[in-house]
C-alpha cells in the first residue's frame, strides 16, 4: 500500500512539473495534498505532522546543507555579472575555427559553470542563451545544437560542487550509521559529502571527454554538421582575462575541500565571496 501511494506521488509530482508549475510548489502541495486524502480515508494518521516544526527546524540548522544555498548564490553571480559569457567567449575564439569547434567549446564551458554553479537548470538555461543562437547561426543541426547543451547541464549534477552530491551526502551519512548501529558497529564511520566530491571527479571528467570525442568523431564523419565559425581574434591577455578568474575560483574551493583544508560549506562560502569579487571586478 505505502509503495503504491509513493509512486502515485511521484507519478503526480512529474506530472505536474510537466504542465510548468514551479518545483517548491510542486512539492509542497502534492504532499499536502496526499496527505489530505490519507486522512480522509484513514491511511494517514494526522499525528505525523505534529513533528513537522522540529524536522524543519533540524534541516534549516543543518550545517551541512547551508552550502546549499550558498553555491547557487555562487553560480548565479557568475552568470548575472556575465564571467559565464566572457568564458564562452574566449573558449570559442581558440577552438571555433574547428570543426566541432564550438560545440566542444560549450561542452568545457558548461564543465566549469558545473563546477561553479552545481545545479542543472542554471547551466541548461545560461548555455542556451548564450551558446544556441550562435551554434545556430553558424550551420550547427538543431539536434546537436540542443542535445549539446542539454547534455551538457546535466553534468552540474556530479561535477563537485554538485547540489545533488551535497543533499545525498547528508542523506546518506545518517543512513550508513544507522546501518552501521544495527549490524553492531557501535563506532560507525560517516560518508562525507567531500569523500562523494572526490568520488565523483573522475566520472564526471569522463563524461566530459566522452562528449568531447563524440563530438570529434561528429566533425569526422558528418563534417558538415558541426561547420567552424569565424571568430573575432583575441589577443592572449583577453583569453587569460575571461580564463583564469573563473579557473582560480573552482580550483580554491575544489581544492580546499579535497585537500581537507575545509569542510564543503566553507568552501561554499569562500566560493560565494569570491564570486562576488569577480562580479565587482
Amino acid at each position: 500500500m505505502h509503495g503504491s501511494v509513493s509512486l502515485w506521488m511521484f507519478a503526480a509530482v512529474c506530472l505536474l512539473l510537466m504542465f510548468g508549475y514551479p518545483v517548491a510548489f510542486t512539492l509542497a502541495g502534492t504532499a499536502l495534498v496526499f496527505a489530505t486524502v490519507g486522512t480522509i480515508l484513514g491511511a494517514f494518521d494526522p499525528d505525523f505532522l505534529a513533528a513537522l516544526p522540529g524536522r524543519l527546524f533540524g534541516t534549516v540548522s543543518n550545517v551541512t546543507l547551508i552550502a546549499v544555498p550558498l553555491f547557487v548564490l555562487m553560480g548565479v553571480v557568475l552568470e548575472k555579472s556575465r564571467v559565464a559569457e566572457e568564458l564562452l567567449d574566449s573558449m570559442a575564439a581558440l577552438l571555433g575555427r574547428l570543426r566541432g569547434g564550438l560545440a566542444i567549446s560549450v561542452v568545457l564551458v558548461g564543465a566549469l559553470l558545473a563546477a561553479s554553479t552545481g545545479i542543472v537548470g542554471a547551466t541548461v538555461v545560461t548555455m542556451g542563451l548564450l551558446s544556441l543562437p550562435s551554434m545556430l547561426r553558424a550551420g550547427y543541426g538543431t539536434g546537436i545544437a540542443t542535445g549539446t547543451i542539454c547534455a551538457t547541464g546535466t553534468l552540474g549534477q556530479i561535477i563537485p560542487p554538485s547540489i545533488a552530491l551535497v543533499l545525498l551526502g547528508d542523506i546518506l551519512s545518517s543512513a550508513y550509521q544507522q546501518a552501521q548501529l544495527e549490524l553492531g558497529v557501535f563506532n560507525p564511520k560517516t560518508v562525507s559529502v567531500g569523500d562523494l566530491f572526490v568520488g565523483a571527479i573522475v566520472p564526471g571528467l569522463i563524461l566530459v571527454a566522452l562528449y568531447c570525442l563524440y563530438l570529434f568523431t561528429i566533425a569526422l564523419l558528418r563534417p558538415n554538421a558541426v561547420p567552424p565559425v569565424k571568430t573575432h581574434s583575441m589577443s592572449w591577455a583577453k583569453l587569460l582575462d575571461g580564463l583564469l578568474p573563473p579557473l582560480l575560483l573552482i580550483t580554491i574551493v575544489l581544492g580546499s575541500i579535497l585537500a581537507g583544508a575545509a569542510t564543503p560549506t566553507e568552501a561554499a562560502g569562500v566560493g560565494a565571496t569570491g564570486a562576488l569579487i569577480l562580479a565587482a571586478l
